[in-house]
């Protein structure tokens, strides 16, 4: 009897101990996708399929707020530009705020919310209805097939859609410039590439590859490992979308970091 009690008592406490252990299983999980990735059956079409659900499905919404964030930040920059007479710099302002961080992060979000959550409860559901266990009977790798497919969707679309977001957010802040200063469309676009540099896409590219993968991997993770029937799915939705921003958040802080050390060095 005291040998069963000394194994259940906590190494640290019981909630560090569910912390360490559920870090080491996504860790384990991780690098079961970077085992899985490189070797056939590579399931070409179900890559594409997830490519049109979190890509062409995404633009609407990505449309409607990638315009509403460039008028917006377009309003919001005027009046303390124009205390200083210096009006004309709001191309400029917005390019280097809209591709350098509001781009890539506000894509990011949206896609953990509409992505990220749907990936959650569609890998969930099929746990808690063993649909996963069936395609392990029926000689099919459930790993390979759902999380490996997602997971790799979701890293090539985010990118797509960032740059997609970036235009549409400079298309609405150019109409609010025309309508207020008169600036067309040449010359806007002019100041707005003068104003960014090679080193402002390419890292917004890369941050929207990880942005990507870490939305895909997250809802592939927390769907795969979800329980308790139909309560579990939608916790696995719902802790899917609130991980994934909260990351998304922490490799934005360390990105800018990092960029900002090989801009300045």
């Amino acid at each position: 009897m005291s040998e069963i009690i000394e194994r259940n008592r906590p190494v640290l406490s019981k909630k560090l101990d569910k912390f360490f252990t559920g870090l080491a299983d996504a860790f384990r999980f991780v690098k079961r996708f970077f085992q899985e990735v490189w070797f056939p059956p590579y399931e070409f079409k179900e890559i594409l399929r997830q490519c049109y659900e979190i890509g062409y499905r995404s633009l609407p919404l990505i449309s409607l707020t990638g315009f509403i964030v460039g008028i917006v930040f377009t309003n919001q920059s005027r009046p303390s530009l124009s205390e200083f007479g210096a009006t004309s710099w709001l191309p400029a302002l917005i390019s280097i705020a809209i591709i350098r961080a509001m781009g890539p992060l506000v894509t990011a979000l949206i896609a953990a919310g509409k992505v990220g959550s749907s990936i959650g409860a569609e890998i969930g559901s099929m746990k808690v209805t063993e649909q996963i266990d069936a395609m392990e009977v029926s000689a099919i790798n459930p790993f390979k097939y759902l999380v490996v497919t997602r997971t790799i969707a979701t890293t090539l679309m985010i990118p797509v859609l960032v740059l997609y977001t970036d235009f549409v957010a400079l298309m609405g802040s150019f109409i609010n410039v025309n309508q207020n200063e008169l600036v067309s469309l040449s010359t806007f676009f002019v100041q707005v590439f003068e104003a960014i540099s090679f080193l402002d896409v390419f890292s917004s590219l890369i941050k929207s590859l990880v942005f990507g993968f870490t939305i895909g991997i997250v809802g592939c993770y927390k769907g795969y490992n979800s329980s308790n029937g139909t309560e579990g799915v939608g916790k696995a939705a719902n802790a899917s979308v609130v991980m994934s921003m909260f990351l998304i958040f922490i490799e934005e802080l360390l990105a800018l970091q990092i960029v900002n050390a090989i801009r300045y060095a």
